[in-house]
């Protein structure tokens, strides 16, 4: 079963798979996969960590400091950084975890040849995964599985009725 998740920016995508994650974990699967976390100066935000779910290990993303690396919006994407925390994430996941997942897969990530090699790799094997899709990308993803829009009305009760797929095997392969 493959499940995306995708919405207008700040809908709530990211803390709707980290709720996910949270649940499973709870009863008793074993997830792997990175997320992709804000790093916030008070109000304002100044990048993203990239963080290893499973191990818990984090590095930078992008960030407004970077003064080197490939450019989306004001952020510069650190391409080694991400590489070096995603890649052996996914890798251990597809290996060792009843669950992939993925937060996000999106312009900045795209940058990373590995990154999408890996990703074909992924949606390629009999593993679940749930994935935090960038709007623009969607639409590539509907013929892996099953792509939800994440809107601020549903986002409350989107975790549970995700669960409920994942546990049941219910969204599309």
């Amino acid at each position: 079963m493959k499940l995306f998740l995708t919405g207008k920016p700040r809908c709530g995508k990211s803390t709707v798979i980290a709720k996910v994650i949270e649940i499973l974990k709870r009863k008793g699967l074993k997830v792997g996969g990175f997320l992709t976390p804000e790093k916030r100066v008070g109000n304002k935000r100044i990048g993203f960590s990239v963080k290893d779910i499973y191990s818990g290990s984090e590095g930078v993303l992008a960030s407004v400091e970077q003064k080197t690396g490939l450019v989306v919006g004001k952020y510069r994407v650190n391409l080694e950084g991400f590489e070096s925390i995603a890649m052996p994430a996914l890798e251990f996941a597809l290996k060792n975890c009843d669950l992939v997942c993925i937060d996000e897969i999106g312009k900045m990530e795209w940058f990373s040849s590995r990154f999408r090699e890996k990703i074909r790799e992924v949606l390629a094997s009999d593993k679940t995964v749930v994935a935090v899709v960038h709007r623009e990308f969607a639409g590539e993803f509907k013929k892996y599985g099953e792509v939800v829009e994440v809107t601020i009305e549903n986002r409350e009760h989107l975790p549970e009725e995700i669960v409920r797929k994942v546990m049941s095997g219910s969204a599309q392969n």
